[in-house]
């Protein structure tokens, strides 16, 4: 891939990641500290360790009084240092026994909380696998099994965390009921599209406008395999999450720190300061990557035709429904069907990558987090006996784009916003 292509792509990812970044978005925000009560922070999700690292600096002086307290879960790989907020790595997407014990210390702490100290509550993708405190009657490998079907069965993120809240003792604005009569502040980072707090991190400090027929009928809709205690559960009214009327909510607020609207936001300015014209086609896309990827091909098309020199952004959370047995994510599944349906085209290059870092993947830090590609891809490919649509028959963009070099691993960004997709459409020259 030409070199020149590949760092423009990358510094519109770094541009956009920046914009969400908790060193730039946080410090504004964090609210006063109590006047005698203790400031109790809770975070969880990818950017849990950066998110607890600045409110660590902004509240230095309660450290030194004794009066902040908390506990931080994050992703493997994605804690940070702290003096006072324990750190805890836990398993993403797929939750693990490290993350049933740093939520059970989260709620330990909230249920802890009086009416004179204030719980702030940090939250950013990857909270929903990271808070992790399975209802009554579920153990983990239940939970864990129940994650996997409904990351293979292509839901989308608002439909996964309908049937996460109701099966939790944290979600579905069950934090909030732990924490009261304290007050409690939360402070978000979107990486949903819509940025509906009800979504993000599955809503823990907000009421659940879901119920658990409507996780009921998630189930049926994708045919949903589930062990015989998670359907048990879904059929129990204790299982129904707190409501908007509910009082426990009198005494939160609610604030979004960044969202993919703003990431997306910096990455077109950093286009056209570079001289491309630029369209943002949404912040929320969302559907099958092999699908949105055959229509970003036809429009990037259609610029070339008119001889355009454009960026084309988009965000949002792509879905892959899984049938073959290979590695990748939706990220690299949409960059892989992008080239394809592309064949080749002169002038266009593209990166669809996550910005926490990672996408799909093992749950290491070192995952990738998406793929370039450009009009030499497939002739590379072809070069070392490569066949693009076997790869993505094989749901395999990662063994893909490993054999031609052109995976994007840039390692944990302790942030999360949107998926990331620019494509570039530039004059040819000969």
């Amino acid at each position: 891939m030409a070199t020149k292509s590949r760092e423009f792509l990358e510094s519109l990812f770094q541009g956009a990641v920046a914009a969400a970044h908790p060193s730039r978005c946080l410090p504004a925000h964090l609210p006063q500290a109590p006047t005698r009560g203790r400031l109790i922070a809770l975070a969880a999700g990818k950017a849990a360790g950066s998110l607890a690292e600045e409110a660590e600096r902004h509240y230095a002086s309660l450290i030194a009084q004794g009066r902040l307290d908390g506990v931080a879960v994050t992703r493997h790989g994605y804690s940070r240092p702290t003096a006072r907020i324990a750190m805890v790595e836990a398993g993403h997407p797929v939750p693990d026994a490290a993350g049933i014990a740093g939520t059970e210390r989260a709620l330990a702490l909230a249920e802890a909380a009086g009416s004179e100290d204030l719980v702030l509550v940090l939250l950013s993708g990857g909270a929903s696998a990271n808070w992790i405190a399975p209802a009554a009657g579920i153990t983990l490998a239940e939970k864990q099994a129940t994650t996997r079907a409904l990351l293979r069965s292509g839901a989308n993120i608002g439909e996964i965390n309908c049937v996460r809240k109701h099966l939790s003792l944290i979600k579905g604005g069950r934090l909030a009921r732990r924490a009261h009569p304290a007050r409690v502040i939360t402070l978000a980072i979107s990486d949903v599209p819509g940025d509906d707090p009800a979504v993000i991190g599955s809503g823990p400090t907000v009421p659940d406008p879901t119920t658990l027929a409507d996780a009921r009928a998630i189930v049926a809709k994708y045919r949903l395999d589930l062990p015989q205690a998670v359907t048990r559960a879904l059929a129990d009214s204790s299982n129904e999450s707190p409501k908007p009327a509910d009082q426990i909510f009198a005494a939160t607020t609610y604030r979004i720190l960044a969202r993919p609207t703003d990431a997306l936001a910096a990455a077109e300015r950093h286009a056209r300061e570079a001289g491309f014209d630029c369209v943002v086609l949404s912040d929320r896309l969302q559907g099958e990557a092999r699908e949105v990827a055959a229509e970003h091909a036809r429009l990037a098309r259609e610029h070339v035709a008119a001889g355009r020199r454009i960026v084309i952004l988009s965000g949002g959370e792509l879905t892959v429904t899984l049938r073959g047995g290979g590695r990748g994510g939706p990220n690299q599944e949409y960059a892989l069907a992008l080239a394809i349906h592309l064949g080749g085209e002169r002038g266009i290059a593209a990166l669809a990558a996550d910005t926490d870092g990672t996408d799909g993947g093992q749950g290491r830090p070192d995952d990738p987090a998406g793929a370039f590609i450009d009009d030499t891809t497939l002739t590379r490919a072809q070069a070392l006996g490569l066949v693009p649509a076997a790869f993505l028959a094989d749901n395999d963009s990662t063994g893909f784009f490993h054999g031609i070099g052109d995976l994007f691993a840039p390692g944990p960004t302790f942030t999360n916003v949107t998926d990331f997709r620019a494509i570039v459409v530039d004059r040819p020259t000969d």
